[in-house]
């Protein structure tokens, strides 16, 4: 029996069930979002720092001026982030030529969310048809779009989530309720939504979990509100067995990873080529983001050398004691710890390694760091601009005193920086390479055999007969 993908009413048209998903910084562009919707599906633009243009075309760096306070970059990277929103979605609704949908994406932990979204959607208007979000509890996302009368779509990855949002906020505008999407947090690139309560090495069964879901839909009479499955997603014969299926109702697919590798997609030919040589187990779930949920991403040098940071790292205390009996001193000459004689051997190994500068962090341990890491890490922390409602690596938070009140935290790092350099041609060792954990399958797909890059187009033509 041949695959059959049958449109379904998206976003209020009737499109291919078939949903690109929304990677920041500035890798789903109106570029990428138009070319889905000019194909007939839904395009997605990253919401978080897009890039934006000067009147030629030409683009402009996100810049801060070095002697202004985090507040000030932080305003700074509001406003900018709205001007790429608007550009991204002029870009898109040219290059769809009317057809498909285009929905905006947002980190709802990012920096200044609430503001960008309300601002962006406000100056798009007729542009945009729906707003995803996800990475945290996007309880104020209903009440943004009822505002702007467009749909929306939550990200989650349990039952529970949903719930919870349905009753804090999005039962009074339920009319609006485009999707319910859901993540799998074992399986999706980027942030992924494991909860405290869940064990990152158990790999649950998504379809399980996506059923309690519709069960909980299905209470509160959403039979006509699809789910959208996200996370893993690569050829969809693979799915058929969620689709037409009455225990998951109407359902979508998004695909995040798979858009990477397209001709239209902006991320550098090193990085294309880097995806095409990845094997099973590359991608590596992790906790090293600011934003302190777990990640996925490509196990390359950036990350060993988070993981090797963290393991080069021990209980200290500032005063001795009886267990904290044995001194050790920074490269500084003046910053003292103690620590337990059993981790003093390995203290004198890592310092005569050359990691002899000794980092505090939040957890009453230190890490041992060379001079010149430990420099840059104070200086990134120096940097920072509020990319996130609350940052781990530097204590920023959009509160009213502009900290979480809690030590920064050397054994992460500065995400927007990173993302920043890598989605602009920098460095695929030494930058965070977010993916999905099934990117390993572009070395024996077919469609880029010979190291051949689709275009969207060809892609979604792919994915509508389950390839």
């Amino acid at each position: 029996m041949a695959f059959k993908l049958d449109k379904i009413s998206i976003s209020g048209r009737e499109v291919l069930p078939i949903i690109e998903g929304g990677k920041g910084v500035n890798i789903s562009t109106g570029l990428t979002a138009g070319s889905f919707a000019s194909a007939g599906a839904v395009g997605t633009i990253s919401g978080t720092n897009p890039d934006f243009y000067d009147e030629n075309g030409n683009y402009i760096p996100y810049v801060y001026d070095s002697k202004s306070t985090r507040k000030e970059k932080h305003d700074s990277l509001v406003e900018q982030s709205i001007r790429g929103c608007i550009a991204q979605a002029k870009i898109a609704a040219d290059v769809s030529g009317g057809n498909g949908r285009i929905h905006f994406n947002f980190l709802w932990e990012a920096g200044g969310t609430k503001i960008i979204m309300e601002e962006s959607l406000t100056k798009t208007k007729g542009l945009i048809h729906g707003i995803t979000s996800g990475a945290g509890l996007p309880y104020a996302l209903s009440d943004i779009a009822a505002k702007h009368n467009i749909y929306y779509y939550p990200i989650v990855s349990s039952s529970r989530a949903f719930a919870i949002l349905w009753k804090r906020s999005y039962n009074k505008t339920a009319q609006l309720l485009g999707g319910v999407v859901y993540e799998d947090p074992w399986l999706a690139g980027g942030h992924n939504g494991l909860s405290n309560q869940e064990d990152p090495n158990i790999k649950q069964d998504p379809y399980l979990r996506i059923v309690e879901i519709r069960k909980v839909m299905n209470e509160i009479n959403l039979q006509h509100v699809p789910i959208i499955i996200a996370g893993g997603v690569w050829n969809l014969s693979e799915w058929s067995k969620y689709i037409d299926n009455p225990e998951i109702g109407l359902a979508a697919f998004q695909f995040g990873t798979r858009p990477l590798l397209t001709q239209e997609s902006p991320i550098s030919n090193a990085w294309k080529q880097k995806l095409l040589t990845l094997k099973e187990g590359d991608v590596s779930l992790n906790r090293f983001s600011p934003t302190g949920f777990y990640s996925s991403a490509v196990n390359n040098t950036f990350l060993k050398e988070l993981y090797a940071r963290s393991d080069r790292q021990m209980k200290a205390e500032r005063k001795q004691s009886e267990e904290f009996s044995k001194e050790i001193t920074s490269s500084n000459g003046i910053t003292k710890f103690y620590v337990s004689a059993e981790d003093y051997v390995k203290a004198e190994s890592y310092i005569k390694d050359g990691f002899n500068t000794l980092l505090k962090t939040p957890e009453d341990t230190i890490i041992f760091e060379t001079s010149a890491v430990a420099e840059q890490i104070k200086e990134d922390q120096a940097n920072c601009m509020g990319c996130l409602s609350a940052c781990r690596f530097s204590n920023w938070s959009e509160n009213e005193k502009n900290t979480t009140g809690i030590l920064p935290d050397p054994r992460s790092f500065c995400i927007e920086k990173s993302l920043q350099d890598v989605g602009h041609g920098g460095s695929i060792d030494n930058n965070l390479l977010f993916s999905g954990h099934h990117a390993y399958r572009f070395a024996t797909d077919p469609l880029y055999k010979g190291g051949y890059i689709p275009t969207i187009a060809e892609l979604v033509e792919k994915i509508v007969i389950g390839d």
